[in-house]
């Protein structure tokens, strides 16, 4: 993955992506005005991609901080790369306001998607949480416009998805690494006696060699594998030292240790979703 001089990387639609973004996930007991403020903060340190979703319940909050920092003169538009993910309104839903899961469904909403494009609604299309099989059903879908730009997935050190991060580099897919760092013990999503992945004692290592912390470890270990990765904090400090990690590199070595740490661990499992027919996680990959 060939890095631009403002760290961004071209899709296979001919729009670029920065390599390093900023998540805007948080727990329902943050108040929506952290995450506001927070993203205003990310973008004076210098993060220009913006990672949200319908989901998150901070839109609204994330979009003011976005304009707030063009109207003050800290950005423009177009200097802005915003990821959203539709809500209801584009997923088809079931009664009890699940996705349905079908592959009917899931081309349907592929070709709303494109509609979106084609109307400007949006510049680019991609999916999330897609394994291998999914792919493929959009790539193969009679018809297809517009191929997925990206596929954001779960992707840290204990889960480096490197399996499907191939296949999609051979797709011309760009992979997107969310919970990069591990997770927020958020208690909706995941199980308290999970383990820390920023408190692994390899990557602790790794991050005294380099005179770094494990985060930023974590984040560059994505960034030279070919992987656009997503980071998330509240932490004024820990914003700052997430936007560092283009000030070092790691060496072939610590790359292939960090690689021996995957133990295919997955925090959000999303088990609420198992029976329906294309929960992503039932495939290896």
């Amino acid at each position: 993955m060939a890095l631009s001089r403002s760290h961004r990387v071209t899709m296979n639609d001919g729009n670029t992506i920065p390599v390093l973004g900023f998540g805007t996930y948080a727990p329902r007991s943050v108040p929506k005005s952290e995450t506001g403020m927070a993203t205003e903060v990310a973008i004076e340190v210098g993060f220009r991609h913006i990672d949200g979703a319908f989901a998150y319940g901070n839109e609204k909050e994330v979009g003011q901080a976005i304009r707030a920092k063009i109207a003050d003169g800290t950005v423009t538009r177009k200097d802005i790369f915003c990821t959203g993910k539709p809500g209801k309104e584009i997923y088809p839903m079931d009664e009890n306001q699940k996705p349905i899961g079908d592959s009917v469904d899931l081309r349907d909403t592929w070709e709303a998607m494109e509609k979106c494009k084609d109307a400007g609604l949006v510049k680019s299309i991609g999916v999330s949480n897609f394994n291998r099989r999914q792919l493929e059903m959009i790539l193969n879908k009679t018809g297809l416009k517009y191929k997925p730009v990206c596929n954001q997935v779960e992707c840290h050190p204990y889960l480096n998805q490197s399996k499907l991060l191939e296949f999609c580099k051979c797709k011309d897919i760009i992979l997107v690494a969310h919970s990069a760092l591990g997770t927020q013990r958020d208690p909706q999503w995941v199980d308290e006696k999970a383990p820390i992945v920023l408190e692994e004692p390899v990557l602790g290592a790794i991050a005294k060699k380099h005179n770094r912390s494990p985060a930023q470890v974590a984040l560059r270990y994505q960034i030279q594998r070919g992987v656009v990765v997503l980071a998330g904090s509240r932490s004024e400090k820990e914003i700052k030292e997430n936007f560092e990690v283009f000030e070092f590199q790691l060496t072939p070595e610590d790359i292939k240790v960090i690689d021996g740490l995957n133990r295919n661990f997955r925090y959000y499992t999303l088990n609420e979703f198992q029976e329906l027919p294309n929960y992503p996680y039932n495939d290896e990959y």
